[in-house]
């Protein structure tokens, strides 16, 4: 009897070169570096009296100051400052660089003491004892996506002027893009700094029962 013979295999074919893919890519943000914002700002993009702000390279166009938000920025201003006088800065809606591609303007701040006023340079995280943000039409925007690059950054403190539920939220503590301390202040209650517990603030100062 024969032994059968097997077959050899035929020889492996390489399988042809898949096409290119025409599926466009998808799209990314092009975030703005504050080097570019203020860029724009000298070359006419942003007109000088436009109420925007950098955050996470994104251009934030911010809504007109109404009349109860400026009256709280005053009032926050005038009862701090006494206490304050000599040991802190207290700053009125200006800049903070909080990174390359961030530099909110919050409407108070509480600084630490130089005497130069900063005039070297915009404050930076480390510079912040106490950040405050009025809050009437922002709120949902001023906790999440503010917080958030707030605590990432550092600050130690940021106190919400929350007009809604008529009270002041104080956020401290941070760890990561969060607080974990985080207390409410009503309607006959006191607030005072973390940096200074001895300026104490009553909450009807700035925000008055009366007022809507």
């Amino acid at each position: 009897m024969t032994t059968p013979t097997v077959a050899a295999p035929p020889p492996s074919v390489a399988p042809p070169d898949s096409p290119p893919s025409s599926r466009p890519a998808a799209p990314t943000r092009r975030r703005f570096t504050v080097a570019e914002y203020y860029a724009m700002a000298e070359a006419g993009i942003l007109a000088p009296d436009e109420r925007v702000e950098l955050l996470d390279g994104d251009v934030i166009v911010m809504p007109p100051i109404g009349d109860w938000h400026a009256s709280r920025v005053k009032r926050l201003n005038n009862f701090m400052l006494p206490s304050l006088q000599g040991r802190a800065i207290v700053s009125v809606q200006d800049p903070t660089r909080l990174d390359d591609a961030s530099e909110p303007e919050p409407d108070v701040m509480l600084l630490r003491w130089r005497d130069d006023f900063y005039e070297g340079g915009h404050p930076g995280p480390a510079d912040v004892l106490l950040l405050i943000e009025v809050s009437d039409t922002t709120v949902d925007y001023d906790r999440g996506v503010k917080l958030a690059a707030y605590a990432a950054a550092g600050i130690p403190e940021v106190w919400i002027v929350n007009r809604p539920d008529r009270r002041i939220e104080s956020y401290a503590d941070p760890a990561g893009d969060e607080y974990t301390t985080v207390r409410h202040y009503g309607p006959g209650e006191t607030i005072s700094p973390q940096a200074f517990p001895d300026a104490v603030l009553q909450v009807d100062q700035i925000i008055p029962p009366e007022t809507n």
